[in-house]
């Protein structure tokens, strides 16, 4: 084993903690401090309560942390690498159906039920709608226009009319459930105002699983109601599903849009070439790695990297960092529709990987190209410095995105 010198060396006051700090310049880059540690794939960290923990950089010592067992996902045992609002002491173990915070064998049985009713077969399957939701929210903006928030005209709701579909919330709610979801994830909205609406979305699910129990529909819930899921935890499934996948793929939009259009050269090449659409998703996914970072707990002794991560200690996975490691992703820094950004971590690895990646992929593929079909000279309305950005919370993106167009 390697010799660590941050492990003897450097007293805990003087260990790195987690950098969060995104004022680089370019408001699609990690922070600079976090770039500078990039150096040593796996190195000692400071967590928010102290705790003595580990920091990884590295794409190869990143995927075998998530793809290896001994290291778990179970809240109560990880420490918090940044202060989170709300939170003090121990985490809480995961609420009934939130698989994040699972290990084997719970997280297997519910991920075996998930599996197939998140195949790349059956998202695709989705792509007629995703479509029909694009081209309505495109149409209210040219309604409305020629000015529009990105964030409220359109990435928020494709996402949330596509998770409505999954989970068969009736045309009838759909309005009250989209409104309390942007409340939910409202950058600006005080702590009363989002506990309302999670409370209120939390007794929707529980009367929307009832309502599937007595008159199934063709829809995720409805299918999960043939298993032996009972009501509480098909409502904790259905509340991840919503958790999970609107705010993630609704900031990969926004921030997309703004990426692309911030680097003109590289919009040009994908209006010319539509076929792109799909390593355009991959590259944006790798470049901005809008969810981070993962942190694991090891359950015992393992070496990674030739550095010894004791029982019991956490590790934080900074997935924008591992996301740019040049010995994995070549000048990672430039954003190149061209590349093949396969392997990126985006979604995770190994038993943990995102269940909804491929419904997020078939949303990112349609909707971003169909968003320049439709307005060919869509541009910023803001100087891009005055982007308001989401740089704290662990959902990355922009709180607003201001854009224009010409009217023809």
């Amino acid at each position: 084993m390697s010799h660590d010198p941050t492990a003897a060396d450097t007293t805990a006051a003087e260990l790195p903690t987690l950098p969060t700090d995104r004022r680089t310049g370019c408001p699609f880059d990690p922070p600079a401090e976090l770039t500078a540690l990039s150096d040593r794939p796996v190195r000692r960290m400071r967590y928010a309560d102290g705790h003595i923990g580990w920091l990884v950089t590295g794409h190869a010592a990143a995927r075998a942390i998530l793809a290896d067992p001994r290291f778990s996902s179970r809240y109560e045992l990880l420490h918090l690498p940044v202060p989170m609002e709300g939170v003090s002491g121990e985490l809480p173990p995961a609420p009934v159906g939130d698989i994040i915070g699972l290990d084997a064998p719970e997280h297997t049985r519910y991920r075996r039920l998930l599996t197939g009713r998140f195949t790349v077969r059956r998202m695709r399957q989705l792509t007629e709608r995703v479509e029909r939701f694009t081209t309505e929210c495109l149409d209210s903006m040219e309604q409305a226009g020629p000015t529009a928030d990105l964030v409220t005209a359109f990435a928020q709701p494709v996402p949330a009319l596509m998770i409505c579909e999954l989970l068969g919330v009736p045309y009838a709610d759909r309005e009250r459930f989209q409104t309390e979801v942007a409340t939910l994830f409202d950058q600006t909205a005080d702590a009363k105002a989002k506990g309302g609406a999670y409370m209120a979305l939390l007794q929707y699910l529980n009367e929307l699983v009832l309502a599937k129990r007595a008159d199934p529909t063709d829809d995720l819930l409805s299918d999960l109601t043939t298993s032996d899921l009972t009501d509480e935890e098909l409502a904790g499934i259905g509340g991840l599903l919503l958790a999970a996948g609107l705010d993630t793929t609704a900031n990969m939009l926004a921030l997309g849009t703004f990426a692309l259009l911030s680097n003109p050269g590289q919009l040009e090449a994908l209006r010319a070439d539509p076929a792109l659409a799909g390593q355009t998703v991959e590259e944006l996914l790798r470049y901005l790695s809008v969810a981070d970072p993962l942190p694991r707990a090891a359950l015992e002794d393992v070496e990674v990297d030739g550095r010894l991560i004791r029982a019991g200690e956490t590790v934080t996975v900074s997935v924008q960092a591992v996301n740019r490691d040049p010995r994995k992703f070549p000048d990672p820094d430039r954003l190149d529709i061209r590349r093949k950004a396969a392997g990126h971590l985006a979604f995770g690895h190994g038993a943990h990987q995102c269940l909804g990646q491929q419904l997020a992929r078939v949303e990112m593929t349609v909707a971003i190209p169909a968003l320049f079909a439709r307005f060919p000279t869509l541009r910023l309305a803001v100087p891009p410095r005055e982007v308001p950005l989401r740089d704290r919370s662990n959902i990355y993106g922009v709180i607003s995105l201001p854009v224009t167009w010409d009217k023809e």
